[in-house]
């Protein structure tokens, strides 16, 4: 454990809970993906498949508990519970483009060629293209509400501090995952441009709008 790794881990389940009580205090899931959230539920999912193999610590435990709920309480909202304010007409981006090419790249590309561990290297790809559809979405309707980019603002910074925690692991471990590395720069790299949109119009009380491509 390290600094960048614990505010990491926060940003990422501030980012959860934001989501959450944003759509539970609006009842409504307007400007969402709920592909994207379908996605990041995927990802936990196979994931975390070694809580019931592998204890590492209360926290470690604690926190993957947590995000599975978060995200599997997220999807209900949007698909069941709040389901009449979902926008399915501008949420169209097509998952198969994402699952096809990460999953076989998760059977060529892994550490050991087993159940878990495809799993875990198919988690790690996934989630650096998961918040895609939701990006898309923004791109279509041309703006966000204020709360959403809040949202991908902590998510992003999620990313961007685990970067740090795997330079920092690098230099006092000597530990080195390329796949989690390769995969999270490229997510980071996906945010590049929301973060510069963030800090020029968000932070200075603007709403992030973009020009609707026609």
């Amino acid at each position: 454990m390290n600094i960048f790794r614990i505010l990491g881990d926060v940003s990422h389940l501030l980012a959860m809970i934001m989501l959450l009580m944003k759509i539970w205090r609006s009842k409504s899931c307007a400007g969402i993906s709920g592909k994207s959230q379908i996605l990041f539920a995927l990802v936990f999912t196979t994931r975390y498949l070694d809580l019931f193999t592998n204890f590492i610590s209360i926290y470690n435990t604690v926190m993957k508990v947590v995000f599975l709920i978060c995200a599997y309480v997220t999807v209900y909202l949007i698909y069941m519970k709040f389901r009449k304010t979902f926008d399915s007409e501008n949420d169209s981006f097509r998952l198969e483009f994402l699952l096809v090419p990460v999953t076989g790249l998760s059977f060529l590309e892994n550490y050991n060629f087993t159940p878990l561990e495809i799993l875990w290297t198919f988690s790690i790809y996934l989630e650096s293209v998961a918040i895609l559809p939701q990006l898309f979405m923004i791109s279509k309707t041309g703006e966000a509400e204020t709360i959403t980019t809040h949202y991908l603002f902590f998510l992003g910074l999620y990313r961007a501090l685990y970067l740090g925690n795997w330079i920092w692991r690098y230099y006092t471990e000597n530990f080195y995952d390329q796949i989690a590395v390769v995969a999270g720069v490229v997510q980071t790299i996906f945010y590049c441009d929301f973060f510069y949109l963030y800090v020029t119009k968000v932070l200075k009380g603007k709403k992030l709008s973009l020009p609707v491509p026609i």
